[in-house]
């Protein structure tokens, strides 16, 4: 799952992560401020909350993404999702990363795009995600489950 993190940056060795938690999301959207919180939770155990504000923020978007465009139509309310919210944590850098059981790439809006359609109530959530993390991208899964995981990086 991390390999496609190496873009630009040093080598992120997988087995150096000195922290990771996760947490199954149900398909529903109060899941979002389940997501923050469960962010929030385990930002202040780890003792690494100084960019607290911009990673929920990101975490808000990723997850609200996976639940409005990944999930299929029929999924009931509230059953579980496939959606899933990873936790890592480096030394210097954290890694949020939402899985969900979608094969279809997120579509980004440059920031022209976003500006022109300024009274939109959404639409800019990947322009967030690129604005306040270090780094973000996606992945297609292998084997099962099927889905894709998008992910952000924050220097620490």
């Amino acid at each position: 799952m991390l390999e496609p993190l190496r873009q630009g940056l040093p080598p992120i060795d997988p087995t150096a992560v000195s922290s990771a938690a996760s947490c199954a999301l149900s398909a529903r959207y109060e899941a979002v401020g389940e997501a923050r919180r469960f962010t929030q939770d385990t930002l202040t155990e780890w003792r690494a909350d100084e960019r607290f504000d911009d990673i929920c923020l990101v975490v808000s978007e990723l997850v609200t993404n996976a639940l409005r465009h990944a999930l299929p139509q029929d999924t009931p309310d509230g059953e579980t999702s496939g959606v899933r919210l990873h936790l890592m944590r480096w030394t210097r850098r954290l890694v949020c990363a939402v899985r969900d059981p979608s094969d279809e790439s997120p579509v980004a809006r440059d920031a022209e795009e976003a500006a022109e359609d300024f009274a939109a109530e959404s639409g800019r959530g990947l322009f967030l995600v690129d604005s306040f993390s270090d780094s973000w991208g996606w992945h297609p899964l292998s084997g099962a489950p099927a889905g894709k995981v998008v992910w952000a990086l924050f220097r620490i």
